[in-house]
């Protein structure tokens, strides 16, 4: 569970800690291995939250743990009107993304999704790709998302599964290969692609995360298993108009 200081704040943990230290030192190749271990799918589940986001003209959407910025620029590009925020704890992948083409017209900024310094009711859509598997305390990210949410706002999470059903075992022994032997020889760092392959391993199901969303507040939850159950979309709505 996260640590929470004297002024209701969130402390970084030893595993934020990691987590962060781990995203830092693989900001170069990131994206490459994304796209090699989806098998080109990751941009195109990427655009999908983006369109089920539904930011209107002069919208406000937030997109947590941005990465490299996928899911934020696939927003503009379907709507270049609205107004949208891009946060993530490492700078590293905050410096990457602001070098991507359509960067210039959206916010990069620093966020520790746990304590978000955004008033309630904020913005008109909330987003993250490969958030919650990364985090403390799961509850506490998900009700932050619901408290800068306007009434009637939506959320729409990408996220990694781990695999279960006929496929599970050769799934899975193939998540324990790849992963580390990626990070061997794309990234040049097997131990954080080793830590990836166990937080994903390690996750919640689908099902699981959807709960905890109704538990929130969310209403309207659903979800979309992708790429073999291994990948999934999971979208909710706060109450309201």
């Amino acid at each position: 569970m996260s640590s929470v200081n004297k002024n209701g704040k969130h402390s970084m943990t030893e595993r934020d800690t990691k987590v962060q230290g781990i995203f830092d030192r693989i900001t170069d190749s990131y994206d490459r291995i994304n796209t090699l271990m989806t098998l080109g799918r990751h941009a195109q589940w990427c655009r999908e939250v983006a369109r089920r986001a539904s930011v209107m003209p002069g919208g406000r959407l937030l997109d947590i743990a941005t990465g490299t910025g996928e899911i934020a620029l696939a927003a503009r590009r379907r709507e270049p009107r609205a107004e949208i925020t891009a946060v993530d704890f490492s700078e590293n992948m905050l410096e990457r993304a602001r070098t991507k083409p359509g960067a210039d017209g959206i916010a990069w900024e620093f966020a520790d999704a746990h304590s978000l310094e955004y008033a309630d009711e904020s913005f008109d859509a909330v987003t993250h790709g490969y958030l919650l598997r990364n985090v403390s305390d799961v509850p506490r990210v998900l009700s932050e998302q619901f408290r800068v949410l306007s009434p009637g706002g939506r959320v729409v999470v990408l996220e990694t599964a781990p695999p279960r059903g006929l496929l599970k075992l050769a799934v899975t022994a193939g998540m324990r290969i790849v992963l580390p032997l990626l990070g061997r020889v794309v990234a040049k760092d097997k131990d954080a692609y080793s830590y990836l392959e166990s937080s994903t391993l390690g996750f919640m199901q689908p099902a699981q995360v959807a709960q905890l969303m109704r538990e929130v507040g969310f209403t309207d939850v659903d979800f979309e298993t992708k790429y073999l159950g291994t990948n999934v979309i999971l979208w909710g709505r706060k109450p309201g108009p």
